[in-house]
């Protein structure tokens, strides 16, 4: 990973961009981000997966691990190519707040959108009917033909008829319901022609994405309805344990994600080809790829299917250096965060992966915290937060007096050892003066959510694990907020940091 030694990045989901038709994205506002990335000298984009949303609205939770987001697909582009018209696709309602994205009326209405665009286009395309032969994506696409048809309920809710794979069962489908199939196929199409225009104009103006490789796959999934070997379920397809995290300082009842759990020892029959083939298909998107939750490749926990919290679970071994023998020159990102052991460790070590060090965990009084710039190693990614964290306004809005004096002091300290001016007169100076810090940590790469780039409060909050709660995933920026100010802010760092 020598070539993203000493860089910089920003951490944004286009999702979130700005823009007509209720979600950001990858038309001209994309495009406008990457133009202010490069006017910033920022080099590094960070996305969140790409996957399509299902429950909770969250990417982590998609119905397949290759099928992107259609949502994403941008309409004017579309448009443009005369699939669809402006005034077709503004007789749709996709939410009228444009700085939160409303996924209920996404769900409703933009495949339809999509659907009259595809009854124009061209299925006898060469290059189109090349893809659907190549199969990539067939999986998704029989997958979500299936849920269309069955009223898009769960697979382990269906008839039984259908609620046991047969490749039977997929051909007559795909004959029976050819252009629904067809449908899904060209929106992974489509998406992969406008997503790979942008990378490519991201590249030229020599910034690379990062994506994000989810470690778990939801139980409404394709690969757990069709590949179910590949799961510790028992004999009727129902999960035996379910993957979380347990009780911490933060959490007395842990968290209880309920995703089902890898038959490792299965994995490991064919050398991980399933996963050594994900991990290509990323690298085919993204030039650097995070991966999500990398300490449950170390050793993960386990609850029993029908918990009602994660509190009773136990950790077991996974397959650790074992699927990375041959991957360790690759440009992988290790999230590393939560209960980090000897295991985790090791993993790292062996591997050589970049681990990430959060800042917002930094200032705790506490001289041997692992997060502090001054603790930390050169091989790690620096944040003030992730997706998961409330933004750093927020944080210290929500620190009592005594908490907010001890994180005042070891940044004022932290400060002092890397040349970085303190300024406290407000909590918004306070989280730019631990920005500046970031940028300052002897990392090789320091990454910068734009809530805290903007010292944005609550309101900007990405993420709130374990939480359904209406506003995870929703909050979108405004054109506005991309100011002079702003690149000035981002340039004066990069440039006094290097």
């Amino acid at each position: 990973m020598e070539r993203i030694s000493r860089e910089n990045g920003i951490l944004f989901h286009i999702s979130a961009l700005p823009g007509k038709y209720g979600i950001g994205t990858m038309g001209k506002e994309a495009y406008r981000f990457v133009d202010f990335l490069t006017s910033c000298k920022v080099n590094i984009w960070q996305l969140l997966p790409l996957n399509l949303t299902s429950y909770g609205d969250s990417p982590y939770q998609s119905p397949s691990s290759t099928g992107l987001n259609y949502y994403l697909i941008d309409l004017d582009t579309l448009i443009e190519k005369k699939l669809l018209t402006r005034k077709e696709v503004e007789s749709f309602d996709f939410g009228s707040d444009e700085s939160r994205v409303n996924y209920g009326l996404l769900f409703d209405n933009r495949a339809k959108v999509l659907k009259i665009a595809f009854s124009r286009y061209n299925k006898n395309n060469r290059s189109f009917l090349e893809f659907v032969k190549k199969g990539k994506y067939s999986d998704f696409a029989f997958f979500m033909t299936m849920k269309e048809k069955n009223h898009f309920s769960p697979w382990y809710e269906w008839e039984e008829k259908e609620r046991f794979y047969s490749p039977i069962l997929e051909e007559r489908i795909k004959k029976e319901y050819k252009e629904t199939y067809l449908f899904y196929l060209w929106t992974q199409y489509e998406f992969l022609q406008q997503f790979k225009a942008l990378k490519s104009y991201a590249n030229r103006n020599g910034i690379s994405i990062m994506g994000d490789l989810p470690l778990y796959l939801a139980r409404d999934s394709v690969e757990a309805y069709k590949y179910p070997e590949m799961f510790l379920f028992d004999e009727k397809h129902n999960p035996t344990v379910v993957a979380g995290v347990p009780p911490d300082y933060f959490n007395e009842n842990g968290q209880l994600w309920g995703n089902p759990i890898y038959n490792w020892e299965k994995m490991r029959e064919d050398n991980f080809a399933w996963w050594n083939e994900r991990i290509r298909s990323n690298f085919e998107l993204f030039d650097i790829v995070r991966i999500d939750h990398f300490r449950g490749i170390a050793a993960y926990y386990v609850i029993p299917f029908g918990a009602e919290n994660a509190k009773n679970g136990e950790w077991r071994d996974g397959p650790s250096v074992s699927l990375f023998e041959d991957k360790k020159d690759l440009p992988i990102v290790a999230e590393d965060l939560g209960f980090i052991d000897d295991k985790v460790r090791y993993l790292l070590q062996e591997t050589g992966y970049p681990g990430m060090k959060i800042l917002e965990f930094a200032f705790d009084g506490d001289p041997k915290n692992d997060h502090k710039p001054s603790n930390a190693k050169y091989n790690f990614i620096a944040y003030t937060g992730t997706h998961d964290n409330e933004p750093l306004l927020s944080y210290l809005e929500n620190l009592d007096e005594k908490g907010l004096e001890v994180f005042k002091k070891d940044v004022k300290k932290e400060c002092k050892l890397f040349a970085v001016p303190y300024q406290d007169k407000d909590l918004k100076s306070l989280v730019k003066t631990v920005v500046s810090l970031c940028y300052a940590t002897p990392c090789r790469l320091a990454i910068l959510p734009m809530a805290d780039l903007l010292a944005l409060g609550k309101e900007a909050r990405i993420n709130t694990p374990a939480e359904l709660n209406g506003i995870n995933w929703t909050y979108r920026y405004k054109k506005e907020d991309f100011t002079a100010s702003l690149k000035n802010f981002i340039l004066k760092n990069v440039e006094t940091y290097r």
